[in-house]
């Protein structure tokens, strides 16, 4: 009897935790940045990656450091990134800011300014988190 009360108690949290109203809210503040590029790359392109992830790094350092601001580099060619690349209508390099059910698209602003006038680009994903 004792062995299936405390079985039972995980499924429980688990059932609680995913009502918990605050969960949600949490996971709606949570900021992601996701960098979708393919497996070869040009200057420009690692530079985007780079410049974007040195940006949040330099505006957010608390919330980088918590978690609460991510930056995700995924190679849209490796099998295991397909659903995400799909989750977000994605099929060649994007830089995406999500948070919650709304996202920003920085790709022309980050192919823009990545390599020339990288400050531009990180006023324009700091403008972009403080929208969403």
């Amino acid at each position: 009897m004792i062995m299936a009360f405390v079985g039972m108690i995980p499924a429980t949290n688990a059932r609680s935790a995913d009502k918990n109203p605050q969960d949600k809210r949490l996971m709606a503040d949570k900021v992601e940045v996701y960098y979708f590029h393919n497996e070869r790359r040009c200057a420009t392109c690692v530079a985007v990656e780079n410049e974007s992830k040195k940006a949040l790094e330099e505006l957010y350092p608390e919330k980088m450091k918590s978690g609460d601001i991510i930056f995700v580099s995924v190679n849209i060619e490796e099998e295991q990134n397909k659903a995400l690349a799909e989750k977000y209508n994605v099929e060649s390099q994007t830089l995406l800011v999500v948070k919650g059910g709304k996202q920003e698209n920085l790709t022309n602003t980050a192919f823009l300014y990545a390599t020339t006038k990288p400050e531009k680009l990180k006023k324009a994903i700091g403008e972009a988190i403080e929208k969403l």
